[in-house]
């Protein structure tokens, strides 16, 4: 049965994941192009770059300089990525970051290691940490991750109750604490996911929590990604991370081939929402000009990008 939303809210990671895999380093008058293309076009969030230890990512050590250089668009939200509460307190400093209070846990324990260095229990042990911090800070706790939701590369297959443990520790704190329940957003960064696990998962977790909103960051890593944006459209989920011409990916991810673990294309995603009639507040043709100018500053075909080869069908109805 199918529960189409009325319209989707789309948060773009290409600036910040799609360099941060890479191994040189990017002009920040490039990266603050692109940002400043895909925001032109309408996308209303957008994952800047990330406050990360630069040994271990220098691509984003200029992260501060890139905010500083942003001519921001009114209306749209420039976020930044932070893993850690270091991270935290660097953007905390950069007052052209919007803060969005976010917490990542984990449902396998390989991935929490790899790209957290810790335990998914040590993660999820540190929610009511990030939740005093951002308390502190005044900003709200808007989101929490489950990532590796669907499977994971290190360990294989992840359960529904490995999913399930995340989330309910994440509603029993948030209950205890008096707060507003976040949204749950489901992240498949090693793309496990397919349009059956899709329905399951999200299916299993209202019926536990109706009262949760659910959100999804869907990798396009082996082919399966619009199918599950589809699945997961058809129950009803509207909020969707995605990136500009399928860039990025996470580096600790495990996969065999980094250019192809990008997020779900944006303007891909974009084209199938517009010609299901769900509105986006999108212009696809001005966001396929942007992914075309991501591919130009990278130099190589993007592994996304069907709609940016071929174009919208925006001349053909006229």
């Amino acid at each position: 049965m199918s529960d189409l939303p009325g319209s989707v809210i789309f948060h773009d990671h290409g600036p910040s994941e799609g360099f941060q895999i890479e191994i040189r380093q990017f002009p920040l008058a490039s990266r603050v192009a692109l940002i400043e293309a895909i925001a032109a076009a309408g996308v209303p969030a957008i994952q800047a770059a990330s406050f990360v230890n630069p040994k271990v990512v220098p691509t984003m050590a200029d992260s501060r300089q890139l905010f500083a250089a942003l001519n921001k668009r009114p209306g749209t939200r420039y976020t930044a990525l932070a893993l850690s509460p270091w991270g935290f307190e660097q953007a905390l400093e950069v007052p052209q970051v919007d803060h969005l209070g976010s917490v990542v846990l984990y449902a396998s324990n390989g991935f929490c290691m790899a790209n957290n260095n810790c335990t998914k229990a040590e993660a999820r042990d540190r929610l009511g940490q990030w939740s005093e911090l951002y308390d502190r800070h005044n900003v709200p706790l808007e989101q929490v991750y489950v990532l590796s939701a669907f499977g994971c590369n290190f360990e294989g297959e992840v359960s529904m109750e490995d999913v399930m443990v995340e989330v309910r520790h994440t509603v029993e704190l948030c209950r205890a604490q008096g707060r507003p329940l976040p949204r749950i957003d489901l992240d498949d960064s090693m793309g496990w996911a397919n349009p059956n696990t899709i329905r399951r998962r999200i299916g299993a977790l209202r019926e536990a929590y109706s009262e949760l909103e659910f959100g999804l960051q869907l990798h396009d890593s082996r082919g399966l990604g619009l199918a599950c944006v589809l699945a997961a459209l058809e129950m009803g989920v509207r909020h969707f991370d995605s990136s500009i011409g399928g860039l990025g990916g996470c580096p600790f991810a495990k996969v065999k081939n980094h250019s192809a673990a990008g997020n779900v294309c944006t303007e891909d995603v974009v084209h199938l929402c517009h010609e299901l009639g769900i509105e986006t507040g999108i212009d696809l043709d001005a966001l396929i000009e942007a992914a075309e100018l991501a591919q130009e500053f990278v130099g190589r075909p993007l592994m996304g990008g069907g709609v940016m080869q071929s174009g919208s069908l925006s001349e053909y109805w006229r």
